[in-house]
């Protein structure tokens, strides 16, 4: 029995407008290859930021879990701040087939108000949100800035690029420099 009818319903329950901060999309006319968002939630480092959600649903679906990875970089100690690869339970030995694509990312977004750094996919941000808290908030509000809300600092990229610098370039510059314009080109400069 094809899962195709289920992941249309499910689509309908989750497309842009459904008010509840997160949804799902077909990439083309795949229905099993899909693109989901996620909004930060307010008083956390993610908040403002939109996060986009790769998600590949299998054949077997809805008796296994979609599989699904962050595209837009995060800091986060259950998501891997290389490859967007993502530590829930519900995703994998917690899935049932009661679950949907919509309560699959909306446990995303909770994950990222409630993160589980004693079963971190990243050691580095897990070991930093555990040691040093007001870094790791730091850390993951600069990331979602950067990544997750690009209209923030696209005009300070912009500029730098402007100067006849190349756009990757211009944003390590950017980041390793707190997002201060002029230190950023001083720094593309060796100055």
């Amino acid at each position: 029995m094809s899962s195709d009818p289920r992941i249309r319903k499910e689509l309908k329950e989750c497309g842009p407008d459904n008010g509840s901060g997160v949804f799902a999309v077909p990439v083309g006319d795949d229905i099993h290859d899909l693109r989901g968002e996620i909004l930060g939630s307010e008083d956390t480092p993610f908040q403002g930021g939109i996060f986009n959600i790769e998600i590949k649903v299998p054949v077997q679906y809805p008796f296994e879990p979609p599989k699904m990875r962050f595209i837009t970089k995060i800091w986060h100690p259950n998501i891997s701040s290389q490859t967007g690869a993502i530590c829930l339970d519900i995703l994998k030995d917690q899935w049932s087939p009661a679950l949907t694509i919509k309560t699959a990312l909306l446990s995303l977004q909770a994950l990222l108000c409630a993160a589980e750094p004693t079963d971190p996919q990243d050691a580095v941000v897990a070991e930093m949100y555990i040691k040093n808290r007001v870094e790791y908030d730091r850390k993951a509000k600069e990331w979602t800035d950067t990544y997750a809300n690009p209209s923030v600092n696209s005009g300070k990229i912009q500029r730098v690029v402007e100067m006849g610098f190349e756009k990757e370039k211009a944003v390590k510059a950017l980041e390793e420099n707190e997002w201060d314009e002029e230190k950023a080109v001083n720094a593309l400069l060796g100055m």
